[in-house]
């Protein structure tokens, strides 16, 4: 293999590896749990008493594939539904929470995460 293929390779996994690396302290913006909507903080009630939960998916991992949140093992974080009133389905709105008591809200489905501050 040329030298100069080798190079590139090898700093493009550098790169990639230094990019993997910084994702590991992913920032996220804060919320504080008064600001979020009420039906939020209803199901972060329902979260800390262990439900029971009005969706059958309330509970699953959620894998993180987008890389937004810090960077765990698989079974870190679940997920629950926020009702969305007037929506048919599930709507956007959900609370990631990990393993260690932190808590995650997204209003569109996972594109961005605020911290919950109470």
């Amino acid at each position: 293999m040329k030298i100069w293929l080798r190079l590139l390779i090898v700093t493009w996994l550098a790169i990639g590896g230094a990019l993997g690396l910084a994702r590991e302290n992913a920032a996220v913006d804060w919320v504080l749990l008064a600001d979020l909507p009420r039906e939020a903080q209803q199901t972060l009630v329902l979260i800390k008493h262990g439900g029971p939960f009005p969706y059958n998916r309330d509970g699953i991992v959620f894998g993180n594939y987008e890389k937004r949140l810090p960077l765990r093992q698989r079974g870190y974080y679940r997920e629950y539904t926020v009702p969305t009133p007037g929506s048919r389905n599930r709507g956007a709105r959900r609370i990631i929470a990990g393993s260690y008591d932190e808590f995650y809200y997204t209003d569109d489905h996972y594109r961005s995460f605020r911290r919950i501050r109470e």
